[in-house]
């Protein structure tokens, strides 16, 4: 595989998160879902009920990547359902024709509930053209929380790979790491489980092969994160719901690229729910990786985000909302 292409500037729009709050301060790289609409409406604008976008529980990020005179455009992942994800789009004054790749970052319904709407989206856009998908084999199996009767709640399927490319998704699987928009962005491979502490989702479960089962599905192998090299900044790692562990992302990142820094995560920590339990040695191993940045949302938990607040204060914490924009 190439280097991954250091680029000059990063932004990330968040189209889909779990929290809308545009009346708390931001710090100056961060714009917030009511600063953008009188930013692209002018003094004239009426705020309103319409003007604002849905929260959802599920993610979904917009980047744009800039180097010189190239822009490249990345959808990961889309949210819960296509209402919110177009309702939002529509808000934010989003153009999807851009979009060149889109990355699902694992296989559950609320980072891909809405791909196939994204793409009708996206190819009304840029004149029917194909949408490269980047996936990992093991997205597309059936999944499931087992309840503590023994019976198991079914989740809804990711969409097959049949009704992805019916919609104009040109889907490519790997286990491997892949470079994707003029090698601009770093899609990781399975990411190692190394920290001890960070042990999945516990009660998931899948398919088997033959699908005459169940069989555990804790580690969620099938995840994967985004990163990017900004210059003069360092690594953006985008860890959309950190099933693997945040603590097990950063040190994949880490490894992948030696000597060059951690400047930012983003994304979901999940910390709540049972994951509850390992917030403090979450908060104390993020310590060690030097991040200037922790953008966290989704998944993340009320809990684990005032142990963060607690332990990073404002100068490093961003917590994440739907209609945020942050620059890089």
């Amino acid at each position: 595989m190439t280097a991954l292409v250091p680029i000059d500037a990063l932004d990330i729009q968040i189209v889909v998160d779990n929290v809308t709050d545009s009346l708390s301060s931001v710090p100056s790289f961060v714009e917030t879902e009511l600063g953008g609409l009188g930013r692209r409406r002018g003094a004239a604008w009426v705020l309103g009920g319409g003007c604002l976008c849905c929260a959802a529980h599920g993610l979904s990020c917009l980047l744009t990547l800039r180097s010189g005179d190239s822009v490249r455009t990345v959808l990961f992942d889309t949210g819960p359902e296509d209402r919110t994800f177009e309702q939002n789009v529509s808000r934010l004054g989003i153009d999807l024709g851009p979009v060149e790749a889109m990355v699902l970052s694992h296989g559950h319904w609320d980072h891909a509930g809405a791909m196939l709407r994204a793409l009708q989206l996206v190819r009304d856009r840029n004149g029917g053209r194909d949408v490269p998908c980047y996936m990992h084999p093991d997205m597309f199996r059936s999944r499931a929380s087992k309840q503590a009767d023994g019976s198991f709640r079914l989740m809804e399927d990711v969409p097959s790979v049949a009704a992805l490319t019916a919609h104009g998704g040109q889907v490519i699987t790997t286990r491997d790491a892949q470079l994707v928009a003029g090698d601009m962005a770093f899609v990781s491979g399975e990411i190692p489980r190394r920290s001890g502490f960070e042990t999945g989702l516990p009660g998931q479960h899948r398919r088997t092969e033959d699908g005459a089962g169940w069989e555990p599905d804790e580690l969620l192998l099938d995840e994967r994160f985004v990163a990017l090299h900004v210059q003069g900044k360092g690594l953006v790692v985008l860890t959309a719901c950190s099933h693997a562990g945040v603590i097990n992302v950063l040190a994949h990142a880490r490894d992948c690229f030696p000597g060059v820094k951690l400047h930012a995560v983003l994304g979901g920590l999940h910390l709540s729910g049972i994951n509850e339990r390992v917030i403090p040695q979450t908060v104390a191993a993020l310590g060690d990786f030097g991040l200037d940045v922790i953008a966290a949302g989704h998944c993340t938990g009320w809990r684990a985000m005032t142990a963060l607040a607690n332990r990073f204060a404002d100068r490093k914490l961003v917590p994440l909302a739907v209609g945020k924009r942050l620059r890089f």
